[in-house]
């Protein structure tokens, strides 16, 4: 059987998989079982022949599903534009007028945010018109408690100190190169007196969980699953079209050009 015959008999395979699993299961069956056994074996042998045609398919399938979720998530942020960027309660830091604002959802235990804090800091410094806004999100509390405390702690030096204070504790605790577990209690109290805040009380923090709770609603509404989320938008008139919505680590080229299409350029 030649190549184009093959490849023929293996397209209508397909197709007959496909009719079949959604037809009635009440309709006749268009071949016999002999004759679905023959041709199963043709298409079994062409696959054994040809298996970059399965890696095709795998490619398309991941492409297929990376655009859907990618719609899912900017939908998501349209649906809450209010929350990410009209918080009073979530720390943020560049001009009040901004035309475009970076969104990061994070946890200071996550290894992934850790690599991205020192390109975080590198966009900030080339972004001085935008608004870069920090979503506390300690997903891993659960089990790690010092996630929860370095979160709770930062949004108390947010309250206090505003956009320096805080953009000076949240780089600290990422210096400290400890995550997955292994951020401690003494690591947030020095990270707190190298910039001159006094440690919170237990009930100081506890006002933050209110915070940490509504955070964690609008991630999950947005539909983002783990740390680090990123969301880059207008802060006004936004849409599908320039909005880029990051789920995981990225480099600095794909944060900049995404700045750079919700500015318009």
């Amino acid at each position: 059987m030649n190549f184009k015959l093959k490849h023929a008999v293996l397209v209508t395979t397909l197709a007959l998989i496909s009719r079949t699993a959604l037809a009635d299961t009440t309709a006749q069956a268009p071949f016999t079982p002999a004759q679905q056994d023959a041709i199963g074996k043709i298409a079994a042998d062409y696959l054994m022949a040809h298996p970059e045609i399965l890696v095709q398919v795998s490619q398309k399938l991941q492409a297929q599903q990376a655009q859907e979720q990618a719609s899912a998530l900017t939908e998501g942020v349209l649906n809450n534009q209010a929350a990410l960027l009209a918080d009073k309660d979530t720390p943020a830091a560049g001009p009040a007028d901004a035309k475009v604002a970076v969104v990061e959802f994070f946890d200071y235990q996550c290894v992934y945010c850790n690599q991205m804090a020192p390109i975080m800091e590198s966009v900030m410094q080339a972004n001085g018109k935008v608004k870069f806004v920090f979503k506390e999100w300690p997903i891993f509390g659960g089990r790690w408690q010092p996630s929860i405390t370095a979160a709770e702690t930062g949004l108390s030096v947010w309250k206090e100190q505003g956009a320096k204070g805080y953009i000076a504790y949240h780089n600290g605790i990422y210096k400290t190169g400890h995550n997955e577990g292994k951020l401690t209690d003494e690591d947030i109290s020095g990270v707190l007196k190298q910039i001159h805040f006094p440690q919170p009380s237990a009930a100081e923090l506890h006002k933050n969980v209110a915070t940490l709770g509504h955070i964690n609603e609008l991630a999950q509404q947005i539909g983002f699953s783990g740390t680090p989320g990123f969301v880059i938008m207008p802060t006004s008139g936004a849409t599908k079209d320039n909005i880029t919505v990051f789920a995981g680590a990225v480099d600095q080229e794909a944060l900049q050009a995404a700045i750079d299409k919700a500015a318009g350029h």
